[in-house]
């Protein structure tokens, strides 16, 4: 069992020692003190995740500063999560928000790709994050994307690995920028923004690499719905509470025959994962990280503002 959650309302029930954090998830304090200790659940260390339990939802904020990079410690903890939300039967839905109100995941750490590929391996027994992300997509959890700030790269591909995407229509963004650099998406956004959206738009959104807003992602069929932010996490709480008030093998089958349907086979997620883990050697590919890295590629206040950047790769 993992601790209990504190109530939609604010009252107070048990959290065994964890500091749970609700609406304006550290809104009211320094953003470095987020996750400025190690967060402990039934004996497992979580480094850069906040996680709580509330009835048979899971709720885990992603607390990974200075900007929320998909790095070896995140994965590691999401590995961590997702094992023990899966033996544990009274989970049936797992809610992944973020502690950061600009930053849902803002894309991998590009220095430390061997080492966060090793750690997803440590679930799926291949070193691929889009084989990680699309064991979530599979598992028998219900899985939801509660997204504020922006989602980009693989934090996109991470909410696409969701069953469920709810955003932040003040702050939510979307992007793919991988093509910025002349790689495919190795984390499984071919597959999903296809079958989302159709072929059009994906490739609209994949070789444009530019910025998508909440409205616009939800016309395209990125996300679910686009939600004024005071209202974004009561919605998304009361539709996790519930669908785990009910039977979990519906949950199970629903999402076994939605699956058959939508979700690509695991030999496309390999392909994808291997073609992105092969372009990184690339010299083309190499410049383009270099000149984006001067530029102040991967730092908070320069991704803020991250398409732009892109759009000047080319330039000298």
């Amino acid at each position: 069992m993992l601790p209990e959650a504190t109530s939609p309302a604010g009252s107070a029930t048990s959290t065994r020692g964890l500091e749970q954090v609700e609406g304006g998830r550290g809104r009211d304090r320094p953003w470095q003190s987020l996750a400025s200790r190690v967060r402990r659940v039934n004996g497992m260390d979580f480094e850069m995740l906040r996680v709580a339990q509330d009835e048979g939802v899971v709720f885990a904020d992603i607390a990974a500063p200075p900007m929320n990079l998909l790095g070896p410690e995140l994965v590691r903890d999401l590995v961590s999560l997702i094992r023990q939300a899966e033996g544990d039967a009274s989970t049936r839905v797992l809610v992944l928000r973020s502690a950061d109100p600009d930053y849902f995941v803002a894309h991998v750490d590009v220095t430390r790709i061997p080492e966060y590929r090793q750690e997803a391996a440590k679930l799926t027994g291949e070193a691929s994050i889009g084989l990680l992300f699309r064991h979530l997509s599979a598992s028998r959890l219900v899985t939801i994307a509660q997204i504020e700030g922006r989602a980009r790269g693989a934090g996109s591909e991470l909410a696409l690995a969701c069953d469920m995407r709810f955003a932040a229509r003040e702050s939510a963004v979307f992007c793919q920028i991988e093509p910025a650099f002349g790689q495919l998406p190795g984390g499984g956004a071919a597959q999903h923004l296809v079958r989302l959206m159709g072929r059009a738009r994906a490739l609209e959104v994949m070789l444009s690499a530019q910025d998508y807003d909440s409205d616009l992602a939800e016309r395209y069929g990125w996300i679910n719905r686009s939600l004024p932010a005071q209202e974004l996490g009561g919605f998304v709480r009361a539709l996790a509470h519930r669908i785990a008030s009910f039977p979990a093998a519906g949950h199970a089958i629903v999402k076994d025959r939605v699956n058959a349907v939508a979700l690509a086979p695991l030999e496309d997620f390999r392909r994808d994962s291997d073609l992105f883990g092969e372009s990184a050697r690339a010299p083309e590919v190499q410049h383009r990280l270099e000149a984006a890295m001067k530029r102040g590629f991967q730092t908070r206040e320069v991704e803020l503002t991250l398409a732009r950047l892109l759009g000047e790769l080319g330039q000298p």
